[in-house]
């Protein structure tokens, strides 16, 4: 992780979505999240108060301001003081819960920025890790349109002009979601996954020519868009031509593998022509893809059957 990463960073990019407020900021400049120090690069950067495998943002939430409470004062002391060391980039507190004076105290003496925010601890912990592993893993920017369909992360690729966004709406009012319109920023959040989410900026809109901008959140809810999702299946919406229809497989469809950030994605070509429902063959190719997942695939079953019935008609 060569990225630096300081709390004032993450309190400007999140305070507002995570309702983050500071008990006590630093004047100097506190020690960055990331890079980690030398020795700690096994640590994970965020979690629940824990000081075996200490984490980089502490948080603590109603069960761990209770475990505090409930300690004697040298223990209580000792617990402060572990809390806020060398190890601890800064601590949040969950809940909308209240910061102790020791705590107040302990971090002016040690410079480690102190937070809290009205949420709970769970979501805290998950938004903060999405935004950290964003930072610091590898990204790419794809051009299209990237949606929640059936349960599943489905890129729409193609040339401009193509009918991506014009699709994506069908799909919105067929009751599947929007993550992100024309550039999708995909991260490589473990091996062989990917995870895309949509620059701050465009969140939430969708551009239909003839129709402009839309905002998918103000006319269809809060239901028909999703902040982020993992990448399982690539729908390239490909103009129809005559002579590339008569190369395609029938019987296997146009199933290969895409690599993005060096993650093979499967990936299925839509022949774009007047008269086909493609809003129906993008769920088709996403159901599909869930049932080649579980381990079917409908084309070798078809040729057993067929080599059932041939040996049956041969005997």
């Amino acid at each position: 992780m060569e990225e630096r990463i300081t709390p004032q960073q993450l309190y400007d990019a999140c305070h507002r979505r995570l309702e983050l407020d500071w008990v006590y900021h630093p004047t100097g400049e506190p020690a960055p999240i990331v890079p980690l120090p030398t020795g700690q690069d096994n640590r994970s950067l965020i979690g629940h108060l824990n000081f075996i495998h200490p984490h980089r943002i502490q948080v603590i939430g109603a069960s761990e301001m209770a475990y505090l409470k409930g300690l004697g004062k040298n223990s209580h002391n000792d617990v402060i003081r572990q809390l806020f060391s060398a190890r601890t980039a800064m601590v949040i507190l969950a809940d909308g819960l209240s910061a102790a004076e020791s705590m107040q105290q302990r971090a002016r003496k040690q410079g480690i920025p102190l937070l809290r925010s009205t949420l709970n601890s769970n979501r805290l912990i998950s938004d903060i890790s999405f935004y950290l592993r964003s930072l610091v893993a590898d990204t790419q920017v794809v051009h299209g349109v990237f949606m929640d369909v059936l349960g599943i992360g489905v890129l729409l690729t193609g040339e401009s002009a193509i009918g991506k966004s014009e699709l994506a709406l069908e799909l919105v009012t067929r009751g599947h979601r929007l993550i992100a319109d024309d550039a999708p920023v995909f991260v490589r959040s473990a091996p062989g996954v990917l995870s895309g989410h949509c620059p701050e900026m465009l969140q939430n809109f969708l551009e239909v020519r003839g129709l402009g901008v839309l905002n998918i959140r103000a006319m269809f809810g809060d239901v028909a868009v999703k902040q982020q999702m993992e990448l399982h299946l690539i729908v390239h919406l490909a103009p129809v031509k005559l002579e590339h229809l008569q190369q395609l497989d029938r019987l296997k469809g146009t199933r290969r593998k895409r690599l993005l950030l060096e993650v093979e994605v499967d990936e299925v070509e839509l022949p774009v022509a007047p008269g086909r429902n493609l809003a129906v063959l993008v769920e088709a190719a996403a159901r599909n893809h869930i049932l080649h997942t579980n381990g079917y695939d409908a084309a070798q079953d078809f040729v057993g059957k067929q080599q059932e019935l041939m040996h049956g008609d041969s005997t």
